[in-house]
């Protein structure tokens, strides 16, 4: 099924991307691919360890007139995000990447690619394998569960590595050249409700929100993409406001770190009240379909009648959940004054779940500065706990503090302008990257992220541009030519 993919140039590369995508690998799940990667390591006489945690490291020596070059860690993550359209059947647990080539894209069949950060792990996985490619000695480091919470390399122990500097390949933007990036934290709240039973005299109904672009909840926050959560919402808040609806339950969203693109409730009104209802519902979701439709024209918001449910939600908890998750802030926070166009501080509402008697409401604040990161957490607390809700905070990662006299930025900034003929994009990024955490242990080392472009990373819309991969090829080439002597 892969088999066009395996013809794309550079082949070396495309064929350990399809290799690897053939294995499950959802975080915290990595077992498999642990056990393929060890394997590969040692399929080629490499020497390969595997730390308590899971990371893998594979060693390979400099090659002939490279031995007086510093040693390089490549590092990419093994783990990717799993994500599907709900019409796609698909099992990530025991399927591949299903994948096909559009134009200059390769997509994956109504999933996630598993590009980010596939590709960069398939690179490092071809200078290992290679024969004619010259580098420096190389450490070769593929961390675990980059995607949810970043335990991998937060339990990488210092000492394992040797190397001088650090090419993380997980940049999605093939003109960027990354020096800083953000910290992360979750924020969940929680509480409980009584239940009560649904009055005579009411109709059912169940609300979709469905078709929205989704991506990552870091790189396209500023994008003004719809959160289905907040469009749910929305579309409840008025319901009760001028109906009195009262909901059964509500589930919307999946991972921490994506823009959720579906949301579906189950709610009750009073029968009387159902053709107006209706009518409202329908005029408010054109509003927001209008609102939306430059940036996400696919969203569909469907409302159907349905059987009626034993239990609705306590009337004012109800109230209570419905204002808080409006009034919590969702989307940029603040901008950076130090970076052009750089998001400082965000955060993400991604799941809200609500039912059975209770109510679980799962964010991820981002920032590049750590005190407006703490103002952000407070900001969603006091929001929450004025519901009643419980509070807690986890998987808190510190951001990367660009360098803007790097050794390597520099040697990557002048080859970039030669092999392309215009000057990169040095800057941070809005997204967790493994290097500052990796920088806690290895404080010295010199640190460099890039990578192939790619678009609409942690959605099923998820693609990697072929030119760009032939173009990064290149420059991974050519830059481990150019590593500096010790």
């Amino acid at each position: 099924m892969n088999s066009e993919i395996r013809a794309l140039e550079p082949k070396t590369l495309w064929n350990k991307f399809a290799d690897l995508n053939e294995v499950p690998r959802p975080s915290k799940k990595e077992e498999r691919v642990i056990a393929f990667m060890k394997n590969f390591g040692e399929s080629l006489g490499l020497i390969t360890e595997v730390d308590k945690v899971g990371n893998v490291l594979i060693k390979k020596p400099a090659t002939p007139g490279m031995e007086d070059r510093k040693i390089v860690v490549m590092q990419s993550h093994l783990d990717m995000v799993h994500q599907k359209n709900a019409d796609t059947d698909f099992d990530f647990d025991t399927q591949g990447i299903e994948m096909y080539v559009d134009g200059d894209w390769v997509m994956a069949k109504g999933t996630t690619l598993g590009a980010d950060n596939g590709l960069g792990v398939a690179t490092i996985m071809a200078i290992l394998e290679s024969k004619d490619i010259e580098h420096p000695a190389i450490e070769a480091l593929f961390t675990i569960d980059e995607e949810t919470g970043m335990t991998g390399a937060m339990g990488l122990e210092g000492g394992w590595l040797q190397g001088d500097i650090l090419l993380n390949l997980d940049t999605e933007e093939d003109d960027e050249i990354g020096v800083g990036c953000a910290g992360g934290i979750d924020v969940t709240a929680k509480r409980t409700y009584e239940e009560e039973s649904v009055p005579e005299g009411k109709t059912a109904y169940t609300i979709s929100v469905t078709g929205l672009n989704g991506g990552h909840s870091g790189m396209d926050i500023h994008k003004g993409l719809g959160n289905a959560n907040r469009i749910m919402n929305r579309l409840l808040f008025d319901g009760f406001e001028n109906f009195g609806m009262r909901i059964h339950e509500i589930k919307g969203g999946s991972l921490r770190n994506a823009i959720p693109r579906e949301s579906f409730a189950t709610i009750v009104v009073d029968t009387i009240q159902a053709e107006a209802f209706e009518f409202e519902i329908g005029e408010l979701s054109k509003i927001i379909a209008s609102e939306l439709e430059i940036v996400d024209a696919g969203l569909q918001i469907e409302v159907k009648t349905t059987s009626i449910p034993d239990k609705v939600m306590e009337l004012g908890v109800q109230e209570g959940v419905l204002k808080a998750v409006y009034a919590a802030h969702n989307g940029v926070y603040t901008m950076s004054a130090s970076i052009k166009d750089l998001v400082e501080t965000s955060n993400n509402i991604a799941k809200v779940t609500i039912g059975t008697g209770e109510i679980t409401i799962e964010c991820l604040t981002r920032s590049s500065v750590e005190s407006s990161k703490i103002d952000m957490v407070n900001k969603l607390r006091a929001t929450f706990e004025l519901i009643g809700c419980e509070v807690t905070t986890s998987g808190d990662y510190p951001g990367w503090a660009p360098n803007m006299d790097s050794p390597i930025l520099k040697v990557m900034d002048t080859l970039y302008q030669k092999l392309n003929g215009e000057k990169a994009h040095v800057a941070a990024c809005h997204a967790g990257l493994e290097c500052g955490i990796l920088g806690q242990n290895y404080p010295e080392m010199d640190m460099i992220s890039f990578g192939p472009t790619i678009l609409g990373a942690h959605s099923p819309d998820e693609r990697a541009s072929i030119s760009s991969v032939q173009k990064y090829w290149k420059f991974v080439k050519e830059t481990l030519k150019e590593i500096p002597t010790k």
